[in-house]
């Protein structure tokens, strides 16, 4: 009996949100003890043995994965948000959508300069959002260690924008199509 991939656990929904689009949905690993658990083992592997001072999550599944990544390392998590959802002074951030833009934001005092940073998501499609929140961590003075997606489209080019930003980025698994 073969034994399941991280990819395994993940379904496809064909026209969602909109026809043409194939959304990958990892409500599904999540739901799963063992493939959530084989998810974060394979997303923090890269970095066994880095001094990691903090995990940040990009809204919202990136809080799932970033907080049990965080547990799993024993360091602290902090999150990188929507407008308008965080109650203290904060960092924003534009970036591009597919129909205008959106922000992230971030706590002014989320963490001090210097602190060595794993930056985590879900899904990596055109590396809008990651590159917002690289931005935001760096405007803290933050060391982004690397990034982090179970998810990588390649044929959206996010890979590309984040490592020539200088990025290290390590993906579970990939799917051809947006």
């Amino acid at each position: 009996m073969q034994r399941k991939t991280v990819r395994d656990y993940i379904r496809t929904i064909p026209d969602f949100p909109h026809e043409g689009i194939m959304f990958r949905d990892v409500t599904t690993l999540f739901a799963d003890a063992r493939g959530m658990r084989l998810c974060v083992d394979q997303l923090l592997a890269p970095w066994a043995g880095e001094p990691i001072d903090a995990v940040a999550g990009l809204e919202a599944r990136g809080f799932i994965l970033g907080g049990a990544i965080a547990h799993q390392l024993g360091t602290g998590f902090v999150p990188i948000r929507k407008k308008g959802k965080l109650p203290g002074e904060t960092f924003s951030q534009d970036y591009a959508l597919e129909y205008g833009t959106a922000t992230v934001e971030i706590h002014r005092d989320a963490l001090p300069a210097g602190s060595r940073v794993l930056l985590v998501d879900d899904l990596l499609a055109t590396g809008g959002t990651a590159r917002a929140g690289i931005s935001l961590l760096e405007r803290l003075g933050c060391d982004i260690v690397g990034c982090a997606f179970v998810v990588d489209l390649p044929e959206l080019g996010g890979r590309k924008v984040l490592e020539d930003m200088g990025m290290q980025i390590h993906t579970i698994c990939d799917f051809e199509g947006a």
